[in-house]
């Protein structure tokens, strides 16, 4: 019998959609889950982009440029100089989704063999692309008693090698929720100058800054002209995870040429969603006020209700809609599988997403998991209930 790759043996399952088996089982049981485990916003898509589509009288559903619409390019780089961070239209190529601009990133400036640190936890896709790229991921590890803040830059220091290449982080960051401060960004920019190193930086999240904390982006500094790469998407921004539109930026005009060449291999990004990410532009700001306001109130609600329940560590967030939360058990995987296949209150129950699966260090985040608050007010409060009775159970 043919044998499949060691590069898909050691592909690792995300701990977000791993247990979707046992949820739909649930489901089945008829029990009404409250789904904290996955960062699908519930926020209504801004009309104007449903409407783009609707009301289009394509006659011919035709391939765009292979860097995307350049109208859509020309309101993105004016949408990134109102937000401070200077580009033009030719320093972005439209992807599908963000994940495609991470993996255009990691092909553009890594070979196999070559190393990325990464602060952890982290987004646990970052260990899917680096394993499809063949890339080692020297992970750098937070701490949840100072809210997962960047860890010091001694510690990047000692992981550096021949073979790095990059600093990859999210910010505001996924899992963690944490907004890196200016000088968090600067101490990473004088590390990137210092060892030659590209910084490849997830902002999907920029728009979710709380408490009046300012969001600032790598492509602000002006001394990572030829260092920075960013990542970015629609997806979190206007409520349209389904679009997967997304776009690698850079001023480095190298890695965008080489990054073109794999934008041209998988031909175009798709034409419907374009339409529409272009229109979800004219959003106006009161949209971003609103959705901010809502969520700032989720995560107070949830932050209070879960450092109500006896045994729960929970780091308090400045920006995306995650949480890390350490746990009264041994094992989150564990917990969190009990959870749908067991347990019930009233015939529901909650799923979370187990923290491991965001870090690259073998037996860390054992007993942490990641929520997100995506959820209404009422249904969060009902969730963390739930959650505070099963942890009882669990633990009898």
């Amino acid at each position: 019998m043919p044998s499949i790759s060691n590069k898909g043996r050691q592909m690792p399952e995300s701990p977000i959609r791993k247990l979707v088996p046992y949820a739909e089982a649930a489901v089945k049981k008829g029990r009404k889950i409250y789904q904290l485990n996955i960062g699908q916003p519930d926020i209504k898509t801004p009309q104007t982009a449903l409407d783009a589509v609707k009301n289009n009288d394509i006659e011919v559903l035709s391939y765009s440029h292979s860097a995307g619409f350049e109208s859509y390019r020309n309101k993105l780089a004016a949408y990134y100089r109102k937000n401070e961070i200077p580009v033009n239209s030719e320093d972005i190529i439209v992807t599908t989704g963000g994940s495609e601009a991470l993996l255009f990133a990691m092909g553009s400036i890594t070979d196999p063999g070559d190393e990325v640190i990464i602060p952890e936890p982290f987004y646990a896709n970052y260990n899917g692309f680096a394993t499809a790229s063949g890339v080692k991921v020297l992970p750098v590890e937070g701490a949840i008693d100072n809210n997962f803040a960047l860890p010091p830059i001694s510690e990047f220091e000692k992981l550096i090698t021949s073979n790095t290449k990059a600093i990859l982080f999210s910010n505001p960051g996924n899992p963690t929720g944490y907004l890196y401060t200016k000088e968090e960004i600067e101490k990473l920019a004088d590390l990137a100058i210092k060892y030659d190193l590209f910084i490849v930086a997830d902002e999907v999240y920029r728009e979710f800054a709380y408490d009046g904390v300012k969001h600032h982006s790598i492509m602000s500094v002006p001394r990572l002209a030829e260092h920075a790469i960013m990542v970015d998407s629609v997806s979190k921004r206007y409520s349209m995870c389904g679009a997967r539109i997304g776009c690698l930026v850079s001023k480095n005009k190298e890695v965008m040429a080489t990054a073109m060449k794999f934008a041209q291999a998988r031909l175009s990004p798709p034409t419907f969603a374009q339409i529409a990410s272009e229109a979800a532009l004219d959003t106006p700001d009161e949209y971003f006020n609103e959705v901010n306001e809502e969520y700032t109130s989720r995560r107070d609600l949830l932050i209070e209700g879960l450092e109500k329940i006896e045994g729960v560590k929970v780091a308090s967030p400045k920006g995306a809609f995650y949480c890390i939360a350490e746990l009264p058990v041994e094992n989150a995987d564990v917990f969190a599988q009990w959870l749908l296949d067991t347990f019930e209150v009233d015939n529901e129950t909650v799923m979370v997403a187990p923290a491991a699966g965001f870090y690259s260090t073998p037996n860390t985040g054992l007993n942490q998991v990641r929520i997100a608050y995506v959820l209404k007010k009422e249904n969060l409060e009902r969730a963390i209930k739930i959650l505070e009775i099963a942890l009882k159970e669990y633990n009898k």
